[in-house]
């Protein structure tokens, strides 16, 4: 309760006379009423079980680990047999992610080019006894067809897709002075069209089917990026140097330049990208997160990087 507020009446003020002293109101004085008492107001009470209890505060860093692993396993109990698509599940950022999925209970297609590691990984995740299924297509996601193939054989196998994560990419050592159009038209159509059109798919898959929690993850620098009039949410996950074959692909006839992208730098790993991953699908169907990962230099060093659109193994 707040204490009580006494607020004093305000009495008139004395006029000034002609040479300002005195009031031309002085001979009423004695007229003028008594002063009211003085009005007490009691202020509302504000007062809140709820918020006088006592907050529990985590006692140690782990104590908040294990909270947000129980708050991240209950948010993913909606995803479990249900279907995710992940790009680029052939390796790195995409296998790991895949993997994570999988752990969660749910139905992953991962695609890529080429698939045997991919059907490496669905073995590991059999064997390893994981709720969920990882289920190997061979894609070349620079052809439209090919996606589109994809998209309808799950929608005829599996109804469609509830997840949608766009993680292939691809960088060709092409600079804008001297690269050829060739490569250029490569990165295009796997690092933009590729996800536009995997993103187009999905989200009529969704739509389709009256899905109103569904997901699209985009691994890739950050991009606003917005479904409107939708429940559905579009994501982004933008990493910064993630060790994986990348650097060695797009160096592939230097290894030794490859090896030097990771060399002076903590890096991040695959998995801390899926953990982000799983954090983004634990979260309320009304939340909407866009999350940066960014490894840490060593004092005084610094680093050129490759750039490109979209991380992860085509």
């Amino acid at each position: 309760m707040w204490p009580s507020v006494e607020v004093p009446r305000a009495e008139p003020r004395p006029e000034a006379g002609p040479q300002g002293v005195g009031s031309r109101r002085s001979s009423n004085i004695s007229k003028l009423p008594a002063p009211a008492p003085a009005v007490t107001r009691e202020l509302p009470s504000f007062s809140n079980s709820r918020l006088n209890s006592a907050i529990p505060v985590p006692s140690s860093p782990n104590e908040v680990g294990r909270r947000l692993g129980t708050m991240t396993r209950a948010g993913m109990e909606r995803w479990r047999d249900r279907l995710a698509l992940v790009t680029g599940a052939s390796g790195g950022i995409g296998a790991a992610v895949a993997r994570a999925l999988v752990q969660q209970g749910l139905k992953v297609v991962g695609c890529a080019r080429t698939v045997g590691n991919i059907e490496e990984l669905a073995a590991e995740c059999k064997s390893a006894g994981y709720p969920g299924t990882l289920i190997p297509y061979r894609c070349d996601l620079s052809n439209e067809e090919d996606i589109l193939s994809m998209f309808s054989a799950v929608r005829s196998q599996h109804s469609g897709v509830d997840i949608c994560i766009n993680n292939a990419g691809m960088a060709r050592p092409d600079s804008l002075l001297s690269g050829s159009t060739s490569g250029w038209k490569d990165m295009f159509n796997v690092n933009v069209l590729a996800l536009s059109i995997c993103t187009r798919e999905a989200y009529q898959s969704m739509k389709e089917r009256n899905v109103d929690d569904g997901h699209i993850i985009n691994i890739n620098r950050p991009i606003k990026f917005r479904l409107s009039r939708t429940s559905l949410l579009a994501q982004c996950i933008s990493p910064g140097l993630v060790e994986t074959q990348f650097a060695f692909k797009l160096y592939d006839k230097d290894p030794r330049e490859a090896a030097a992208t990771y060399e002076h730098i903590k890096c991040l790993r695959p998995e801390d990208v899926a953990e982000a991953v799983i954090y983004v699908l634990s979260t309320p169907p009304h939340v909407q997160v866009s999350v940066a990962l960014r490894s840490c230099l060593p004092t005084g060093k610094s680093l050129a990087v490759p750039s490109r659109g979209a991380a992860g193994s085509p």
